[in-house]
């Protein structure tokens, strides 16, 4: 059951981050070189069509599906942000569209939310989203030989979880819904982690309330442990891009995954932007009219272009 004060707790950020968002994307519209799919159901139960629903970007000179076929691309799966109670595709499409006009095909989706939906039924809408991709690579060009994903903020701790689980064996356990790599036909190239949260303090007033509405012994030791997705990366994690900035108020999660995919053996780089005098903001790199969210954004996906592998 929902308390009044989680309700409350997760109203408010809905409605302190949906304003910032609403200014944000103000005036943006679809590019003309992009083709879009949009609200595509991929789980099963026709109850929860207010989440699981997904969008397909990919650029228009690369097909449309209708009089010239689907060129086959790279993908990218899109995590979305929001402190777990918060966000869908839609608050992320203007950023997502702009990945596809990098040349790869893009798959942006929403999953279930705290406190309605508790751990772990953002991380089954993520394998439904990963699954429904791989089922479908043939109607939308999906080259699954060639994967790759972005997360940002709770999504970066969700694509950390995610990816730990498909590579970390022991991890797996926890979550048998996900199938691992090897059950899978498609190869996880690199990940995106974008100001993300990869240790949790459960010392931290607003980090207690989130997980009481999140998860289902509303944060017990055991819980903390699981949700400590740092602790969970082996060398068999995908090679990563971890990003952050000065005035991200997450700015110093950054070099705690960094350690932990450092000392595994992962291979990743380390990229901050803006500088102590001339700080940014968490998750700065979806607001188009930045700079630096440009710059962010080709070093990303330059990341990842150098690891396609050309079938």
């Amino acid at each position: 059951m929902i308390t009044l004060r989680q309700f409350v707790g997760a109203w408010s950020i809905r409605h302190s981050f949906g304003s910032n968002d609403n200014k944000r994307d103000a005036g943006q519209t679809t590019p003309e070189d992009v083709i879009r799919f949009d609200n595509i159901l991929f789980g099963n139960d026709e109850r929860l069509k207010k989440w699981q629903l997904l969008d397909v970007y990919r650029p228009k000179a690369q097909g449309d599906g209708q009089t010239t076929p689907l060129k086959k691309l790279p993908v990218i799966v899109s995590v979305h942000g929001g402190a777990w109670v918060y966000g869908d595709k839609d608050r992320y499409q203007f950023y997502c569209m702009r990945l596809a006009q990098y040349g790869f095909a893009v798959v942006n989706f929403s999953y279930r939310l705290a406190p309605e939906a508790k751990f772990p039924a953002a991380l089954e809408d993520i394998e439904k989203a990963f699954e429904w991709m791989l089922a479908n690579k043939e109607q939308y060009g999906f080259d699954t030989t060639n994967v790759f994903s972005v997360g940002d903020s709770a999504g970066g701790h969700l694509l950390t979880m995610y990816a730990a689980a498909l590579t970390n064996e022991e991890f797996a356990k926890s979550f048998p819904f996900i199938k691992p790599l090897s059950q899978k036909n498609m190869t996880l190239r690199a990940v995106g982690l974008n100001c993300g949260k990869y240790s949790i303090e459960p010392s931290d007033s607003q980090m207690k309330l989130l997980l009481q509405g999140m998860m289902p012994g509303g944060g017990t030791p055991e819980e903390i442990a699981l949700l400590n997705a740092a602790a969970h990366i082996t060398k068999d994690f995908p090679q990563s891009f971890v990003m952050t900035c000065y005035g991200d108020f997450l700015f110093e999660q950054a070099p705690v995954v960094m350690k932990a995919l450092q000392d595994a053996g992962v291979k990743c780089e380390y990229h901050c932007y803006a500088s102590q005098e001339k700080p940014l903001w968490h998750v700065f790199h979806l607001d188009p009219k930045l700079d630096e969210a440009k710059r962010c954004n080709d070093d990303e996906c330059n990341f990842f272009k150098r690891l396609v592998v050309e079938n």
